[in-house]
């Protein structure tokens, strides 16, 4: 197995993320291909968690009603962010590249899911809706598996005694390099871990991005821990800056 490794908003009842940016590898070297195309891709994962984090007031008003927040909005929205850090229009990326084709199915999955959403979304009479950005992330991703599942999959998981979702659990690769490496103190806050490996009988490349609690997050995360918060979990008792999720790529080979 090689390893590499590459330094790369706040998430209303979410994580917050580390700046992960392409262009500014660690040491000076350049990412590589599949390192771009996976940042890539969890770049505009993040963007549009961002968005749902920035809408969750309206969201969450029970007036009910349509409020206009489709998949289209969700997902222009999702792009305007992601190109102020990136000199990149996904929607301009030839489609018949590995890079497009990946780029295609994540735009796909952010828009359908906010789509089949709309009756919660504008559900009469209920104050928190439960479309938070974990839940956004969580079915983008699996409807992105479910279009290109054989070439690319993305997973948001985190160290083990913080998951929440049985099926965000990190694997055995995943959980040796989160306590490995990016729950080391030595370790540079916002840097990535890489490798390639094998994966499902299959070479892999494979991404571990970190993403840290900002204080919008301890309202859920922080403490008092044990403390149930409004999605009706136990708080986690976690603190600023803290290691609370890692976005998890796999490009197979």
């Amino acid at each position: 197995m090689t390893r590499t490794r590459w330094s790369g908003l706040r998430l209303a009842l979410a994580f917050a993320v580390a700046g992960v940016t392409l262009g500014a590898a660690g040491g000076g070297f350049a990412a590589t291909e599949d390192e771009q195309i996976a940042l890539n891709l969890a770049n505009l994962l993040r963007a549009g968690r961002a968005v749902i984090a920035a809408n969750q007031d309206l969201i969450n008003d029970p007036s009910g009603g349509n409020k206009g927040l489709t998949g289209q909005v969700v997902l222009e929205e999702a792009i305007a962010r992601f190109q102020k850090s990136n000199d990149l229009d996904p929607r301009t990326v030839d489609p018949d590249t590995r890079m497009g084709q990946l780029f295609q199915a994540q735009m796909a999955a952010i828009e359908e899911v906010v789509d089949e959403q709309q009756g919660t979304i504008n559900r009469e009479g209920v104050g928190f809706k439960g479309f938070v950005p974990a839940v956004f992330g969580r079915l983008v991703n699996e409807r992105f598996k479910e279009k290109v599942g054989d070439q690319a999959q993305i997973k948001v998981t985190a160290p083990v005694e913080l998951v929440r979702n049985r099926g965000a659990r990190p694997d055995g690769w995943e959980r040796e390099h989160i306590e490995g490496e990016l729950l080391d103190p030595a370790w540079p806050k916002g840097q990535v871990f890489t490798a390639v490996t094998e994966q499902s009988g299959r070479e892999a490349f494979r991404i571990l991005v970190p993403e840290y609690y900002s204080a919008g997050c301890l309202a859920c995360h922080g403490e008092p821990q044990g403390e149930i918060d409004i999605t009706g979990y136990p708080k986690e008792g976690g603190k600023l800056d803290d290691l609370g999720g890692v976005i998890s790529i796999t490009l197979f080979r």
